[in-house]
C-alpha cells in the first residue's frame, strides 16, 4: 500500500536533494512530498538520515497508532520528538548546551 510521506529538510547537501527528487516533489523549498511503499521509504530514509552532515531532516508518515503518523528526526534541531505514554509530542531543546536536553511543560 502507497501512502503520503512528508520530508522537510534544512541545510543538507545536494545529493540528499537529489536523492529525495528522485521519488518525491519539492512543492516548496527543504519541503518534499511523495507516495511510497514503506520498503521504498524506509529505505530513501536511510540515505538521507546518514548523508545530512550539518543539516537536518524531519519525516512524518502514516502509521498504525494512535495519532496515525510517525515522527523520524536525522540531524541536531532545536524540537526534539518527545515520546509521553505512547504519544509524540515535541519538546525544545535548549539554546544553551549545559542545561537539560528538553523542555515540557511541569508536571508532564
Amino acid at each position: 500500500m502507497t501512502r503520503l510521506v512528508v520530508i522537510s529538510t534544512t541545510a543538507v547537501p545536494d545529493r540528499v536533494r537529489g536523492a529525495l527528487s528522485r521519488w518525491m516533489l519539492e512543492p516548496v523549498a527543504g519541503v518534499y512530498v511523495g507516495t511510497m511503499s514503506a520498503r521504498v521509504r524506509d529505505e530513501l530514509w536511510e540515505v538521507v538520515s546518514a548523508s545530512v552532515e550539518d543539516g537536518a531532516a524531519v519525516c512524518v508518515h502514516p502509521d498504525d497508532n494512535e495519532q496515525g503518523f510517525t515522527i523520524r528526526t536525522a540531524g541536531e534541531r532545536r524540537r526534539i520528538p518527545v515520546d509521553f505514554d505512547g504519544l509524540r509530542l515535541i519538546g525544545l531543546s535548549p539554546l544553551e548546551k549545559d542545561e537539560p536536553t528538553a523542555i515540557l511543560p511541569d508536571g508532564w
